[in-house]
């Protein structure tokens, strides 16, 4: 039930297999004590009482639980609370770096992870390889033994990690832990998968939903109720957060923003419809747009990253050439904006969000990509709905990615009993 650590010993408290061993009165106390480190992460410093009122316990069994989790490494008083009219409370609190988070976010061509203490800093730095993101099984052993590598190189004791949270694009099912559009021909649920793999707990969602529990709890979002995070990179997503919750939808699958329809008769999307969103202002589709129009000599700074056989273009790459004044950039990103704020105005229309936040590589063209999207509104969207809603670009920056992952990890062990 213990492991050694530094000649200190600690609690196994987020190894299911422990748990699973335990009976009657010894897991009562397992559980509870573990519903005191998630209790104590999720609201910081807390009094004695504070925690026997929440789990309804005596004063003294709440502090020889107390006392356990303090000689356990876990727990340290953080000395004496405000006094309400009797003895000053002793307060507790977390030890830092006693709790860690795995964030794991998988794009299409690049794979990002990083790991969090429990005072949500970023310790390991986040580390980024380069993948191709398909059904290729192989794929998962890849990036569990990278995700083994930046553990190792802090040199914490896995026992230690409390969760990892798995980001993926497309459609995913997080409560059955199943991916329907990548790494998706397995046996198991790819949830189940990485558990085996990395002996650790692991939670899977959507990348865009991950990346709408990172605003909503620690960006932009964290004090609306009805915001709608757009994510643009190479494709695009979009996670809602309606009435205060993530909204899901009745199979777990809303969201698709991407493949609503903008253009009759047009492009085939790789859904099988033509004309989504996703063919004509993605990151996908101005690349696509770019090496069209390069090959043709249209004038940009562009062009070294063409060849007549291949073209290596990004979407960072465009949405850096606009920052440096490249027009033909610009103009590739001001048509996206145009296309993207149509598709935004049916989004107001139906949810009347209070706020939109723009993520993503596409974002960080900021005012490039925020004035043509504000000009499509004007023409298609209601105004009265359009001026109640604030739309934003995303603060978060590079780490969104992995901060949504590990949002996961809250949402689904922290912020639930």
């Amino acid at each position: 039930m213990y492991f050694q650590n530094n000649d200190t010993l600690q609690m196994i408290y987020w190894n299911s297999k422990v748990q699973n061993n335990l009976t009657g009165i010894d897991k009562k106390k397992f559980l509870t004590k573990k519903r005191i480190i998630k209790y104590l992460y999720r609201h910081g410093s807390l009094s004695g009482t504070d925690i026997a009122q929440a789990f309804n316990l005596s004063s003294p069994t709440t502090h020889s639980y107390i006392n356990e989790l303090i000689e356990e490494k876990l727990v340290e008083s953080r000395g004496k609370g405000e006094s309400i009219g009797g003895r000053r409370p002793n307060i507790y609190g977390l030890v830092k770096n006693s709790v860690y988070l795995l964030g794991i976010d998988l794009g299409r061509k690049r794979v990002s992870v990083a790991l969090y203490n429990n005072e949500l800093q970023n310790i390991s730095g986040t580390k980024t390889r380069k993948i191709k993101l398909g059904n290729d099984l192989g794929l998962i052993d890849d990036i569990c033994a990278f995700s083994s590598e930046v553990i190792h190189e802090i040199g914490i004791s896995k026992e230690k990690i409390l969760g990892v949270g798995i980001n993926i694009p497309g459609l995913v099912d997080s409560d059955s832990g199943i991916s329907f559009t990548y790494l998706s021909s397995t046996d198991k649920s790819l949830q189940h998968t990485f558990e085996d793999k990395l002996n650790l707990p692991v939670y899977i969602e959507n990348d865009s939903k991950a990346r709408a529990l990172a605003e909503w709890r620690l960006g932009l979002a964290s004090h609306s109720k009805n915001a709608l995070v757009i994510q643009l990179d190479w494709g695009v997503g979009m996670g809602m957060i309606l009435n205060g919750k993530l909204y899901k939808g009745n199979s777990g699958l809303a969201g698709e923003f991407s493949h609503i329809l903008i253009e009759e008769d047009g492009e085939l999307c790789i859904c099988g419809k033509c004309g989504c969103l996703e063919t004509i202002a993605s990151g996908m589709a101005m690349v696509k747009q770019a090496t069209l129009e390069l090959k043709n000599n249209a004038k940009s700074v562009l062009h070294r990253f063409v060849t007549d056989t291949e073209s290596q273009i990004s979407p960072e790459d465009i949405v850096n050439a606009a920052r440096e004044g490249d027009q033909f950039a610009i103009n590739l990103i001001n048509n996206m904006g145009q296309k993207l704020g149509k598709g935004i105005s049916y989004l107001l229309q139906i949810l009347n969000p209070e706020l939109i936040i723009l993520g993503g590589t596409v974002s960080r063209a900021n005012e490039y990509l925020l004035t043509p999207i504000k000009q499509s509104l004007l023409t298609y969207c209601i105004p009265k709905l359009r001026e109640d809603t604030r739309l934003m670009v995303s603060e978060l920056g590079k780490d969104a990615g992995v901060l949504g992952a590990i949002s996961v990890v809250l949402e689904r062990s922290i912020y639930t009993r």
